[in-house]
């Protein structure tokens, strides 16, 4: 198997963040790009005028800034390891959802992303990105766990 197209999600966190070696040692193995992602979830009662009418508002400004921030971090730590990345700022309800909906759009053949290692109740209550990609994507997820 090979991979040319690889996605890495990250939310801005130093763990998102921490799948760099990994993701560059697959990059360079296989001669694949790698684009970055992170989804700025909308909430349809807060944005709905962002969503039907495009609309912006101070909160979602902030919002974007703050993950065009990240994304230009993460842009910057690729860059420090040899590979230049894309960026892309995603949109949506649901991080999962937007993601899964990303691979299929960008010809993804690999997404390779962090795991807080949240268990029990806090996993319950918040969810794993992780969890939700490898039951809903088509390509193969490689997770990569930091506590």
């Amino acid at each position: 198997m090979t991979f040319q197209n690889i996605l890495v999600p990250i939310d801005g966190s130093d763990t998102s963040l921490a799948v760099i070696p990994e993701a560059v040692e697959v990059a360079n193995k296989f001669n694949a790009t790698i684009t970055v992602v992170q989804v700025m979830t909308l909430d349809p009662y807060i944005a709905s005028e962002y969503m039907m009418h495009g609309q912006s508002n101070q909160m979602i400004e902030r919002a974007r800034n703050y993950i065009l921030d990240n994304l230009e971090t993460a842009k910057v730590k690729f860059q420090e390891q040899g590979i230049d990345v894309q960026v892309k700022l995603l949109e949506g309800e649901n991080i999962a959802k937007t993601i899964a909906q990303a691979t299929e759009d960008l010809n993804t053949d690999l997404v390779i992303i962090s795991s807080h290692g949240r268990s029990g109740f806090k996993k319950l209550l918040i969810g794993s990105v992780a969890q939700s990609l490898l039951t809903t994507v088509n390509v193969p997820v490689l997770v990569i766990k930091h506590p």
